[in-house]
């Protein structure tokens, strides 16, 4: 079932946020993410009021960010209730608040499961969006036991699948299967596979794109060709689905192919999955841009090596030339991004498939130390990579989005090292954050500043630029109008929270400025940008500030509040634990809060809300309720929560417990058991660019894009 994610930066930036099913709604940029204009909802289903639930089984529709007529109230995804909008009437809220990247950049640095799981409070990795260095780190002391996942958690979500017909309760089920993951019987066979594939061919669109989903996220190499099939929509994808397969599951098929991709045990396997999506961008636009849009976002999640002595000859077969190894699809990529090499038959005429090239470059590329040492080819590639990224970043010709994503991207491959590349990148991104015609490009440009100032690279001095960077997001910080501070403040958030992972040094007045800020800023909404860099900076010294804001706060400002309480969290204010369990006692029906006040407990390592929460999801009525609370429960919850939320997902006798609660304990078992630390779609959520959307990527209204389900 869909647990809304990315709704309103999911609740807290909206107390209005729909919610959904699909196995539950993750984090995102709320319900203001731009209309996508890509395709709506699937099969024909009629489209739901933004300002409400979408009845079970709806597939999307509506138009995100769009109050309809007589809804009232605040607008939908407005962060803390007071954000600025562009205009007057029933203009959507400006894109271009803080919250919206914080949303859906925000796990890797909660690295809450692996915190609450290890019983203490841990620190993340650098790379922790692409699922590296948390396992490491954590002990996983109230991880369910896998005794416990296979004889009480798996049955009991296998049984649902088996007896229930509901649409909540199915795709909960199967997304909660998919993230505990599979176990090879003595055959090598797949059960999950076997269990998850005839949903295909279910009449219900939400059901059967859910399991072509499932499929993705259980990235089992055993799925890759029904995967691969439903992608294309050939005859053997209609003949799973039993008819045309609809746009939306081939989306989600797509994006499914990434995943596998990423977790695929060898070279082999991710070189063919890339040839699968290379050969499938190839072939002509499609009618609706979403399909090469999880195409692209799949390509940068491959990582085939950067040599591979086995790769098939490529005479006479020029896609096996461009899936060689990683160098040879990176130089694919950057004929992609060039306007003039490209061609018009290159299946990337629609802005948003070409901004997405970009990110699948820079996320394939990596940094200096994620490269072969000493690696010419490799060199060579990142140069030309670099150089598309900076023209493209530079072309007023090409359409803002693409520029957008070439900026984001240039924050991700660069370093702080002493080079002359890394002085060109850094360069154009301090011009960028300076004055651009798009402020989001600015924001954008101050973010990639703190990513790559931060970043030690190779050679002598690997931390040169790191001075420098830290002082534009000072003066940005100082000087910064309109929403320029708030975006300063959580970059210099992101910086500091990186060279404390990485034993760097942050300046002495960095903390100082923020805590000024926070303290005398008038404006409440940009309070939430202030506590939330302090608490990723560990700035433990401005706890006490943080709980009085917190207590001088209005209780209709619940998004600021919310921040408040994951500030504290991330800081480790163990004072704050009376305050939080409070809240959570209390917020019942203002889902934000609650779900982010159990945020702040589980990052303290505090437990004792569990077994309310569980009740309190029981006597849940309201979806948006039952949404935050299985979330929050999910995320904080352990072991000890597991044989609670079992009897709930089999209880059919409980009058009082609907099917929708009983789906999210479906969810919140998955969240409890998922084989990894972060949400699987953390990797295609981390520096994305939301700002060009199709429905199938995000669609806050319905709560069913690949950004919006748990």
């Amino acid at each position: 079932m869909r647990l809304p994610l990315i709704g309103a930066a999911i609740l807290a930036v909206s107390a209005a946020a729909p919610c959904f099913a699909h196995g539950g709604r993750y984090i995102g940029p709320g319900d203001t993410v731009p209309p996508p204009g890509g395709g709506g909802g699937g099969n024909g289903a009629a489209p739901p009021p933004v300002n409400g639930p979408a009845p079970p089984g709806s597939t999307g529709g509506g138009n995100p960010g769009v109050p309809q007529p007589g809804s009232g109230g605040q607008r939908p995804g407005q962060p803390g209730g007071n954000a600025p909008v562009s205009g007057g009437g029933d203009l959507p809220p400006d894109l271009s608040v803080w919250e919206f990247w914080w949303e859906l950049n925000k796990e890797p640095y909660l690295n809450l499961r692996a915190t609450v799981q290890s019983g203490s409070v841990l620190t993340g990795s650098s790379d922790i969006y692409l699922g590296r260095g948390t396992e490491l780190k954590a002990q996983r002391t109230l991880r369910p036991t896998p005794e416990q996942i296979r004889g009480e958690v798996v049955p009991a979500l296998l049984w649902v699948l088996e007896n229930e017909e509901q649409n909540d309760l199915l795709t909960g089920a199967m997304i909660a299967l998919a993230k505990i993951g599979d176990v090879r019987d003595a055959d090598g066979r797949s059960q999950f596979v076997e269990v998850l594939t005839p949903f295909l061919a279910s009449p219900e669109q939400e059901v059967a794109e859910t399991a072509a989903l499932a499929l993705g996220i259980l990235a089992d190499v055993r799925a890759v060709p029904t995967l691969a099939s439903l992608m294309r929509g050939d005859r053997d994808g209609v003949k799973l689905t039993r008819g045309p397969v609809a746009f939306r599951t081939r989306s989600f098929a797509a994006y499914g192919l990434g995943l596998a991709a990423y977790d695929a045990p060898t070279n082999a396997d991710r070189r063919s999955i890339a040839r699968t999506l290379v050969e499938f961008l190839q072939q002509p636009d499609e009618a609706r841009p979403d399909i090469k849009v999880g195409a692209l976002q799949a390509l940068g999640l491959t990582r085939i090596d950067w040599t591979d002595s086995d790769a098939p000859e490529a005479a006479d077969d020029p896609i096996a030339a461009f899936v060689a190894d990683r160098a040879a699809l990176l130089a694919y990529l950057e004929r992609r991004m060039d306007p003039v090499r490209r061609g018009p038959d290159a299946g990337f005429d629609d802005h948003r498939v070409r901004a997405q090239t970009p990110i699948a470059a820079a996320r394939l590329l990596g940094t200096t130390r994620d490269m072969p040492a000493g690696d010419r080819d490799a060199l060579e590639v990142r140069r030309a990579i670099a150089g598309r990224l900076l023209a493209l970043s530079q072309n007023r010709q090409e359409r803002v989005e693409v520029r957008q994503s070439a900026t984001i991207a240039l924050g991700m491959i660069g370093d702080a090292a002493a080079d002359a590349l890394n002085e060109r990148i850094f360069q154009s991104l301090a011009k960028a954050a300076k004055s651009s015609a798009d402020p989001q490009t600015e924001f954008f440009a101050l973010m990639a500043i703190a990513q790559m100032g931060s970043r030690p690279g190779v050679g002598d001095a690997p931390r040169a630029l790191q001075d420098e960077a830290e002082q534009i997001l000072m003066r940005a910080l100082a000087n910064g109008k309109g929403q320029k501070a708030p975006w300063a403040a959580l970059a210099l958030g992101v910086y500091g929270n990186a060279l404390l992972e990485n034993d760097g040094t942050v300046g002495l007045g960095v903390r100082a400025a923020l805590r000024e800020r926070l303290e005398r800023r008038k404006s409440t909404a940009e309070r939430g940008a202030y506590a939330i860099a302090l608490g990723l900076l560990e700035d433990r010294a401005s706890q006490g500030l943080i709980l009085d804001t917190l207590e001088s706060i209005g209780s209709g400002q619940d998004g600021v509040r919310g921040h408040l309480c994951v500030a504290l969290g991330l800081m480790g204010a163990t004072n704050a634990n009376d305050t939080l369990t409070t809240l959570v006692r209390t917020s019942k029906f203002r889902d934000s809060l609650l779900k982010s006040a159990a945020i702040g407990l589980g990052l303290l390592g505090d437990k004792e809300t569990v077994p309310e929460l569980i009740e309190m999801l029981k006597g849940a009525k309201g979806l948006s309720s039952q949404a935050s609370i299985a979330t929050a429960l999910g995320t904080i919850g352990d072991t000890n929560a597991v044989s609670t939320l079992v009897e709930m997902v089999r209880d059919e006798s409980d009058e009082q417990l609907t099917d929708t609660a009983r789906g999210f304990a479906c969810a919140a078992l998955g969240i409890t058991c998922d084989k990894e630390f972060l949400p699987w779609n953390t990797k295609i959520a981390v520096n994305t660019n939301y700002r060009a959307n199709v429905r199938t990527l995000t669609n806050p209204a319905a709560g069913d894009g690949i950004l919006d389900i748990l």
